[in-house]
């Protein structure tokens, strides 16, 4: 849909699409960089400040890039880049599977099913390794999808390093299945909720992709 998929910038020299919201971090780095390549042959000490300055805007590039993905077809797919860190019955009778994400992996997030998004909702929180189990008390966005499987929820929650979620859209937007709808800066984890009835498909240490990995089971 055209509100989340034509306004993430793009690197036209290197053809990499980068992800929204990564310009408050990227920007800073990334001129830097520029500027102490371009001194780097008049003065030592810039010569020896390119070196890092490169390095951190390569990383800030890798981190924040956002490629284009076949999306799988089937009922729930993986919202999140990353590996199964948990399954986990919950007391309501669905299953939440958590999704560690660490800092190598694209932290574009997906909506796992076609539907509606009914709630966006910010809550405070701290800021532990999202590993760890206290992370479930961390900074987080709680989404819920009104879809054909009925009201499924999905957490976006940051870790120690990652500080800033940025949804892209708004309660009451339709997104279609795999469509991008929010980034979460640096190591992080995403929550999703399978109803009473849907059987997981994946398993504890398994690697998953966006779009790509599909989360239940026919």
């Amino acid at each position: 849909m055209p509100h989340s998929q034509t306004s993430a910038p793009r690197d036209s020299r290197l053809g990499v699409r980068l992800a929204r919201g990564a310009s408050p971090w990227l920007l800073p780095t990334v001129a830097t960089a520029a500027l102490s390549l371009a001194r780097a042959r008049k003065s030592g000490r810039w010569a020896a400040a390119a070196v890092p300055a490169t390095a951190l805007a390569a990383g800030m590039l890798w981190f924040f890039r956002d490629p284009e993905r076949e999306i799988t077809q089937g009922r729930v797919i993986s919202p999140a880049d990353g590996v199964v860190q948990s399954i986990m019955p919950w007391k309501d009778g669905r299953t939440r599977v958590a999704i560690f994400m660490s800092p190598l992996n694209v932290h574009v997030n997906r909506a796992p099913l076609a539907g509606t998004i009914t709630s966006v909702e910010h809550i405070p929180g701290g800021f532990v390794p999202a590993f760890n189990k206290e992370s479930e008390n961390n900074e987080r966005v709680v989404w819920h999808f009104d879809t054909e499987l009925g009201d499924i929820e999905m957490v976006q929650i940051a870790g120690a390093v990652a500080r800033r979620i940025v949804p892209y859209l708004p309660a009451g937007t339709k997104v279609e299945q795999g469509e991008r709808i929010g980034l979460i800066r640096f190591g992080s984890r995403v929550d999703i909720y399978l109803p009473e009835g849907v059987e997981v498909a994946v398993e504890v240490g398994q690697a998953t992709t966006a779009g790509v990995t599909r989360i239940d089971r026919d």
